[in-house]
Order: C-alpha cells, then sequence, then structure tokens
C-alpha cells in the first residue's frame, strides 16, 4: 500500500574510478568483445599507474587466477567486471599481484590488485582497461563520464539507475 502511495524509492549505484587515467568510451576498446558490448555496457580506463581499486562498496565475487581481471557484486547487486589491459590473460598473471580474493569485503578506493603497467605495455595487446556491468538486466538508466581524466577512487565513471 505504502509503496503505491510513496511511490518505489529509487536504486542508484555510483562508481568511481578504478584507475588513475583517461576515462574512454567503450566502443573504442580495440577488441570486438568489449567494443560491441557483448560482456555488457561500461567505460574504459586507459591507465596512467598500475594500481586497481574498488569502484564500489561491495564483495569480491572472482579473481581470475592470472590476476588480470575481478569481478565485484555491489551492495545493490551490480556486477561489475574489471578486465586489466587486452590479451593479458596470456601474461600467465606475470606483473600481477592481486590484494583480494573471492568473498572479501571491500569499500569503494581499497585496493584490489596492482600490475606492471610497463610489462602490460610490452606483453599484451593494450592497457586499455574496461569496467563493464556484467549483469545489464539489472540497470534501467546508465550515465556515463567519458574523455576525461580520473583520478582512482575519486571521479564518478558511472551512475547506474536499477531496475
Amino acid at each position: 500500500m505504502f509503496g503505491k502511495l510513496f511511490g518505489k524509492k529509487e536504486k542508484t549505484e555510483t562508481l568511481v574510478a578504478p584507475l588513475t587515467g583517461k576515462i574512454v568510451s567503450i566502443d573504442q576498446v580495440p577488441d570486438p568483445v568489449f567494443s560491441q558490448k557483448m560482456m555488457g555496457d561500461g567505460v574504459a580506463i586507459e591507465p596512467s599507474e598500475g594500481v586497481v581499486v574498488a569502484p564500489v562498496d561491495g564483495e569480491i565475487i572472482q579473481v581470475f587466477p592470472t590476476k588480470h581481471a575481478v569481478g565485484l557484486r555491489s551492495k545493490a547487486g551490480l556486477e561489475i567486471l574489471i578486465h586489466i589491459g587486452l590479451e593479458t590473460v596470456n601474461m600467465n598473471g606475470e606483473g600481477f599481484e592481486a590484494h583480494v580474493q573471492a568473498g572479501d569485503r571491500v569499500k569503494a578506493g581499497d585496493r584490489l590488485i596492482t600490475f606492471d603497467l610497463e610489462l602490460v605495455k610490452e606483453k599484451a595487446k593494450s592497457t586499455m582497461t574496461p569496467i563493464i556491468i556484467t549483469n545489464g538486466d539489472f540497470v534501467d538508466h546508465l550515465e556515463k563520464v567519458e574523455n576525461v581524466m580520473g583520478q582512482k577512487g575519486e571521479i564518478t565513471i558511472m551512475t547506474v539507475k536499477a531496475k
């Protein structure tokens, strides 16, 4: 009864930049899996340093064995994939260090993974790092910030309104 009277409470998640660097449109990622949004919508960051922090308060769902990617679930249920560079899986974890594991609870700005940016530049296809919302069915509206420099843990990169 009160839901009809007072309206449904909106669930909105704000994601901060998980890396320092230039925030770009997802369609600029030189990999069709990301640029064509096959895994979901989001943005990408061209990192200027090798530190990844949590973009939201939530729980670590998965740290890939090669430490090149991490998945989180926000308190509201938004699922986020941070994929460091392109074709970095082929580095087999070389130059990557995970500071969290599946099941850990994190706050926005907590350090998740550190990596050797110069080694990724040398060995991977690209350092461009997609930040993807993988459960798009959860999203009613997505606002993205693009073409600006972002400081990890500080600038908002996406605002997501849940269905």
